[in-house]
């Protein structure tokens, strides 16, 4: 995980810790294979623009989903005076949406959590398509193929940002089978069980800090040999963790025990050398066993803060002159609020619209300012990094996930995993999905709300994202439309704001059907303005925090549909809604 626009991070690797469904291809567009052809309407006539190249070979996975119907109640349907009209243009496609932008990511201190079978459904109801591994900084000190001890040239003591060695050796193992950790085999386990793919953080800190004659080739044959046992499971594949940051392994090195000249401070030019070596050692495992893989490279997403240091202000420019052309996509990480803050809600839900359009438009103006072609980009760790209020375990951090989504998706980022499934309470500051045993009046494994609002953002939204415009009284409102290949449309309102909207919902060009469905989610009355809790269509938690675990029962609010649509948006709050076909 990052730790964004810090100085200097203390090395301590457990601090780190706490900080930081694979679907079969099938070909895209309304006809040919379709098995969901769209309905007949002499003005509905959607074309699929070309895929973004910011997304480019991520789209590979996507299929075409179909809407069902859930079991319903009616809704309330609002006859007074409008202050917000929405419309929505169907055959207006932004883009297909990649299934890997809902993805999560698992860590190595959360336990052999896959004999769990309430996790475990959670997970599959979730829905996340791809869950990266091992974890964050742990990735630049993980063995894969050890069970407790690191290879010979792994030094005892690892420096930190002021040059002080660690206590102890920091390194973790892919083969510790102790209960409280996460075997390599378990991660492959998990993605099975949840039908999911995988993407994958090498060791490249080792490169760095290993004492052999030559460091990097020895890294580079470890990080092949990963690609061999893996034989063809895992297409993607990232080149070390935020190595750009002082807090990570190998920005220091002692070089008085490295044997190939390496300077003591990364740079990235140093990084963007060793990546070249690594994809050579990897590509040439995955023709071995017939596997095509794709190699990533971490940058940073925004401009240096004022007074950074070296490696951090010329890591983008290092990165791209030397290992731009070499690698498949890039990768970046962001937790979006101000370090160590104790943000309000607007604090927080005004960083969803801003952070993924300037994280993208600051990736491409370095991409082409190096001459080099646009790639796909990889959003592989993103939250809130908000403290002090609960803010992180809260619904205000489900409606941020909702928000993100959807504009990662309009970013046209061509993956994205939220950090992460599970994680330690920390008094709250807690960015774990589920409660892991220590929160206090929770059940082991509840979700907390942003699962919610996750949940049925996947289940709703369908797969293209069509375009859209909101006459609004004011700023509260966004909104995120789109469309199945069976046909429905519809859209995710999120009112940031502290007033009640009364919005109409146009169509045009959709062949309207009898019946629309919605969901509303707002926060309980607990903690202030962090409420723990998350209702659905008013039903809320049997326990102190969370939501309603029927969630996946729940019936859905509906309504005849015979013209425009007329929804009341609570504030604070998050409205999915489906329009049903002809």
């Amino acid at each position: 995980m990052r730790i964004v626009r810090t100085i200097v991070v203390p090395m301590g690797l457990l601090l780190a810790m706490f900080s930081s469904c694979s679907k079969k291809a099938t070909s895209g567009g309304g006809g040919g294979n379709n098995p969901n052809p769209p309905p007949t309407d002499s003005n509905y006539n959607p074309v699929d623009p070309p895929p973004a190249a910011s997304i480019g070979f991520f789209l590979n996975g996507w299929q075409p989903k179909t809407f069902t119907a859930p079991a319903t109640v009616a809704g309330p349907v609002f006859s007074g005076s409008l202050s917000d009209t929405l419309t929505i243009n169907v055959n207006n496609v932004i883009t297909k949406v990649s299934p890997y932008v809902f993805g999560n990511n698992s860590n190595l201190w959360s336990g052999q959590f896959v004999t769990e079978p309430v996790l475990m459904q959670y997970m599959k109801d979730l829905s996340p398509n791809i869950i990266r591994g091992p974890g964050g900084s742990i990735s630049d000190v993980y063995f894969w193929n050890d069970t407790s001890a690191g290879p010979a040239d792994a030094p005892a003591q690892l420096l930190d940002a002021n040059g002080t060695p660690s206590s102890s050796p920091p390194y973790w193992f892919g083969g510790n089978t102790a209960s409280w950790t996460f075997t390599l085999s378990n991660y492959y386990n998990l993605l099975a069980q949840t039908n999911s793919t995988g993407i994958i953080t090498i060791n490249y800190g080792y490169a760095r800090y290993g004492t052999g004659p030559n460091p990097v080739a020895a890294a580079a044959h470890l990080a092949a040999d990963w690609v061999r046992h893996d034989n063809g499971r895992t297409k993607y594949w990232e080149i070390g963790n935020e190595n750009y940051g002082n807090w990570e392994a190998g920005y220091l090195i002692d070089q008085t025990k490295n044997k190939d000249g390496q300077p003591s401070t990364i740079t990235g030019n140093v990084y963007g050398n060793h990546v070249k070596v690594f994809a050579d050692s990897m590509r040439a495992a995955a023709t071995q066993i017939g596997a095509t893989i794709y190699i990533g490279a971490t940058l940073e997403d925004s401009p240096p803060y004022n007074g950074a240091y070296q490696s951090l202000v010329t890591w983008n420019q290092g990165v791209l002159s030397t290992a731009g052309s070499t690698v498949d996509f890039f990768i970046v990480h962001d937790y979006f609020t101000a370090y160590n803050a104790n943000s309000t809600p607007a604090d927080i839900l005004s960083t969803a619209n801003t952070i993924p359009a300037a994280g993208m438009s600051y990736v491409k103006q370095q991409i082409a300012t190096a001459g080099l072609s646009m790639k796909p980009v990889a959003l592989t760790e993103w939250n809130i990094q908000a403290v002090g209020s609960k803010q992180d375990v809260s619904y205000v951090a489900g409606m941020h996930a909702a928000k993100t989504i959807g504009s990662i998706i309009r970013n046209q980022f061509g993956e994205a995993s939220r950090w992460d499934m599970a994680n330690g309470w920390s008094g709250g500051d807690d960015m774990g999905l589920f409660n892991h045993g220590d929160e206090p009046g929770a059940p082991l494994w509840n979700p907390r709300p942003a699962f919610y609002y996750l949940y049925y953002f996947q289940k709703l939204f369908g797969d293209r994202m069509v375009k859209d415009s909101l006459a609004a009284i004011n700023g509260d409102l966004t909104t995120y439309s789109g469309t199945f290949t069976s046909g429905q449309a519809g859209t995710v309102v999120i009112n940031s704001g502290t007033s009640v909207h009364n919005l109409g919902i146009n169509f045009q060009h959709f062949p309207a059907g009898s019946k629309y469905y919605w969901y509303v989610l707002t926060g309980g009355t607990d903690n202030g303005s962090f409420s723990g809790q998350v209702y659905v269509n008013g039903t809320g938690p049997s326990t102190a925090t969370g939501g309603p675990l029927n969630y996946a029962s729940l019936k859905a609010y509906s309504a005849p549909l015979t013209g425009m649509i007329r929804l009341t948006v609570p504030p604070m709050s998050v409205i999915y809604l489906v329009a049903d076909k002809k």
